[in-house]
């Protein structure tokens, strides 16, 4: 009988094992709620340990704050599949006050945020921190419209599993919302 079980339960906790180690990454740790890389209204920069990228973002909205938001990030190594990186760069600066498109350039993955915001338009200008690792990533990219769905939507995103990672972000401006 208790051979039995074993050959039923053990190919069931070797796939799990497997699926866990390989594929899903686990609950994010952005610390406490209050722990926000900025206050509304102020500059920040923020970067993912060496050889790790930014796998999950979290936003909430104040327009009572001049219409910014708080941010916080979460980092997790870079699956071994894609090496070790190669470089690192601070990508162009997108500017406050316009719509802008930006994906990491030469194949980089997202691995940090610089940000700074500007009142006279209630607006935030952005620069990427990519990443270049030794094997190329996949190219099957697609740009997400899910988060948020409205400027004033609060955000948590997350990549639940290895070979899905934050290359750009796009934005858009009104400057009748703010």
């Amino acid at each position: 009988m208790d051979l039995v079980l074993l050959c039923v339960f053990l190919p069931l906790v070797t796939v799990a094992w497997g699926q866990y180690g390989d594929y899903y990454y686990g609950p994010y740790n952005y610390g406490d709620n209050d722990e926000w890389v900025n206050v509304y209204r102020q500059g920040f920069n923020f970067q993912c340990p060496q050889g790790q990228v930014v796998v999950a973002i979290r936003s909430v909205f104040s327009k009572k704050e001049g219409s910014d938001r708080l941010w916080n990030y979460a980092c997790m190594p870079a699956a071994q599949s894609l090496g070790e990186p190669t470089e690192c760069w601070w990508e162009e600066i997108n500017r406050a006050g316009t719509e802008w498109y930006q994906t990491c350039s030469n194949n980089g993955l997202v691995a940090g945020f610089q940000s700074q915001y500007f009142p006279s338009v209630l607006d935030r200008e952005w620069q990427f921190y990519c990443c270049r690792y030794s094997r190329r990533c996949p190219y099957s990219c697609w740009l997400t419209t899910e988060y948020p769905g409205h400027y004033g939507e609060d955000m948590d995103m997350m990549m639940y599993t290895y070979d899905y990672y934050i290359r750009g972000a796009t934005t858009t401006f009104s400057a009748v919302d703010r």
